[in-house]
């Protein structure tokens, strides 16, 4: 036990071996998510990388293992981009760690040396403020978007899904950095277990008491739809076909909506009546409205959109939403006079496509009894996108995407957990559909409803959704707990800074009183 305890001081004591366990501490919480779905790991997973940035001697170095664990992280959670991106996936990864680097400062800050119970409280509040922070700066859509967000690794724990419908994906998050950083003075710091055990007690009690009496939906009725996920076909054309054949089996079934999966079409209708015709044909056929995705040019707008269309017995509605949040060197490149060699070394997007400009909420059906909030691929990824629907009157969400590029990674089962977050935010269902798969139906609570179809299937299957009345908390309040995370921050920062000006006039005062003294001393 010495000589290994040895050899890792020996290791960390090299820059190299800190640098490559620092990238290595980063990367450990991306075994929360789908496919491994380890979900209990994320409340031990940051330990490892805690205690290297609270070891760190110098600020500079703290930043810096800050720096390599975050870019160790987004590495891990996007590693299945790797085939796309090559080797600008590596770049992206280290640009975005650079975030983590003041995280890295403030965790050696507050709990380097040997802190007292004082210190180590505020490090229970201000380390998982601070990580939140970095969240919610790389949420933002052009730095790539909120995917693998801490907290949505708890998708499948009904305890923490109760949490969500408080407080969000970021209540989430704030919790489980809460209980790692508890876990670090529990074991490093003796002195203040106080502070580590009156934290994880705060934490179970707050979780429990979410469980017990937190509100919960009121069921309101159900409604029957379809997925259909025509799995790997080659061809636009061939995947059409498939899409039709599986939604007439749906013949007969009292389904009152049939989604298909993003970019299912490859025309616009308003250009193509003969598509138009067939579709409209084939929700006759089956007696439901069909939600496609088109992807292609509009008719008198330039540009290709990723669009949600409606289409009825009668052709389309007219009811259509543009995608709005592309997902960046997939959809578009960001400052393409710049960064357009992307398309040289990966499968970045060789032309931009556009965006919508709002979100809308499509009424089904000739009595329009049930409203559907439509979101494309990416964007079920953003909680505030399924709250905006919400409060616009959607019954049911749902997320249309394709993963077919990255078929036998992590990535399909990823995306379609965050619909279990969504719907558990919101207090509405939500349908995940896709060309292949992960398909899957989750409804008010975040509880998966019927069997998900996996990327190994084509097939149409049939879903009885539960509806739901109320309004979550989290749709009410909205997200109080950046907020919270932002003022604990700025108190403390305001703190901090109070503290050390008053020292320096102090300084200045006592500097000023002794020479003084040496002037009288001359003087006499």
């Amino acid at each position: 036990m010495r000589e290994a305890a040895g050899w890792w001081e020996r290791a960390l004591a090299s820059p190299w071996g800190r640098g490559a366990a620092a990238v290595a501490a980063g990367a450990l919480p991306a075994l929360a998510f789908p496919a491994p779905a380890l979900w209990w790991l994320a409340y031990v997973a940051l330990v490892p990388w805690l205690l290297l940035a609270r070891s760190a001697r110098t600020n500079r170095r703290a930043a810096l293992d800050g720096w390599l664990g975050g870019a160790g992280f987004m590495l891990a959670v996007h590693h299945w981009l790797l085939p796309s991106l090559h080797v600008f996936i590596l770049v992206l990864a280290a640009l975005l760690g650079l975030l983590w680097a003041p995280w890295g400062v403030l965790v050696r800050h507050l709990l380097h040396g040997a802190p007292g119970v004082r210190r180590c409280a505020e490090a229970l509040v201000l380390v998982p403020s601070g990580w939140l922070m970095v969240e919610l700066v790389r949420s933002w859509e052009y730095l790539g978007g909120p995917w693998g967000l801490l907290g949505a690794s708890q998708w499948q724990v009904p305890p923490a899904l109760r949490l969500a419908s408080i407080g969000g994906v970021w209540l989430l998050s704030l919790v489980i950095v809460a209980v790692n950083t508890a876990l670090v003075v529990l074991v490093a710091l003796p002195r203040a277990r106080v502070s580590a055990v009156a934290g994880l007690l705060v934490c179970a009690v707050g979780g429990g008491a979410a469980w017990l009496w937190a509100p919960v939906p009121r069921v309101a009725g159900s409604v029957r739809i379809g997925v259909v996920q025509p799995g790997e076909v080659v061809g636009a054309e061939a995947r059409i076909a498939r899409g039709e054949a599986l939604t007439r089996s749906l013949a007969g079934h009292g389904v009152q909506l049939v989604v298909w999966g993003e970019s299912s079409v490859n025309r616009d209708l308003s250009r193509s009546p003969a598509m138009a015709a067939r579709l409209a044909a084939l929700s006759r056929d089956v007696g439901a409205d069909l939600l496609v995705n088109v992807d292609g040019r509009h008719a008198g707008q330039p540009g290709i959109y990723k669009s949600s269309v409606l289409v009825g017995p009668h052709g389309a509605t007219g009811h259509r939403y543009d995608k709005m949040r592309l997902v960046p060197f997939g959809e578009y490149i960001p400052l393409r006079s710049v960064l357009g060699w992307a398309t040289h070394v990966g499968k970045a997007a060789d032309q931009n496509r556009m965006r919508g400009t709002r979100q809308v909420v499509m009424p089904v059906g000739s009595a329009g009894g049930l409203r559907v909030g439509p979101l494309v691929c990416f964007e079920s990824a953003f909680p505030d996108m399924s709250r905006q629907l919400v409060h616009d009157g959607a019954q049911l969400l749902v997320a249309q995407s394709s993963t077919s590029t990255f078929q036998d990674s992590w990535a399909p089962a990823q995306h379609a957990s965050l619909a279990a977050l969504r719907a558990a935010e919101t207090w509405r269902p939500m349908a995940h559909a896709t060309l292949t798969g992960v398909s899957a139906v989750y409804g008010p609570r975040g509880e998966p409803v019927g069997d998900r179809l996996g990327t190994e299937r084509g097939a149409a299957a049939v879903y009885d959704v539960p509806l739901a009345e109320g309004t979550s908390p989290y749709v009410r309040l909205g997200d109080w707990a950046l907020y919270g995370a932002m003022a604990a921050l700025g108190v403390y920062a305001v703190v901090k800074g109070s503290r050390a000006l008053a020292s320096r006039r102090g300084a200045r005062r006592d500097g000023t009183a002794d020479d003084c003294r040496r002037e009288g001393t001359r003087q006499i």
